[in-house]
């Protein structure tokens, strides 16, 4: 659907600093339909500017017209502070979803990489993946600096416990002496 509806935020959380996970759901539509990997444009205005940004939907499609996005606060961005001090209720509106980095087909063992909040599509098509009992190898190779910025950790640290077919290899760039796991 590309016509602009109203995204209302539901709720949103840090993951790391400077880092925060959204869930927004909107009220115009049923359903969202959208395919794992692909984004939502914001579109607010701000100080008199109508200001455009994509960013990269972090959930799989549930069936609902709700979506989750993990964005960075630049703190001199005018559109990451704008979305950094909505409240739950706040409305901005959205356009899409759009895009066409998706799964391609048909599916194979794969293996998914990614740095920082890029992580947000591949999180969305590694849980849309697993949720239809994918019988495929899937390893996600994330990078960090530091532990503390290995995002998701606790939910892919999870997954992988308890799906023999995922593979969750967190690599930091800036480890501290105590990480035992993989530098790079």
């Amino acid at each position: 659907d590309s016509l602009p509806h109203q995204a209302r935020l539901i709720e949103s959380h840090d993951l790391a600093p400077e880092v925060r996970h959204f869930v927004f759901e909107v009220p115009g539509l049923p359903r969202l339909v959208f395919e794992p990997g692909q984004f939502v444009s914001l579109r607010p205005t701000i100080a008199g500017a109508h200001l455009t940004r994509a960013y990269s939907l972090a959930s799989p499609p549930n069936g609902d017209n709700r979506f989750e996005l993990c964005l960075n606060h630049l703190p001199s961005g005018p559109f990451s502070s704008f979305l950094f001090d909505l409240h739950p209720g706040d409305e901005v509106e959205m356009q899409g979803p759009l895009g066409y980095f998706v799964l391609r087909r048909p599916l194979r063992d794969s293996l998914f990489v990614a740095t920082g909040t890029g992580v947000a599509p591949i999180r969305s098509m590694i849980a849309h993946l697993l949720a239809r009992d994918s019988p495929h190898r899937l390893d996600l190779l994330f990078g960090a600096r530091y532990p503390e910025t290995i995002l998701y950790r606790d939910q892919f640290e999870q997954l992988a416990a308890r799906r023999p077919n995922f593979g969750f290899h967190p690599t930091l760039s800036r480890a501290p002496a105590s990480w035992t796991g993989r530098r790079g």
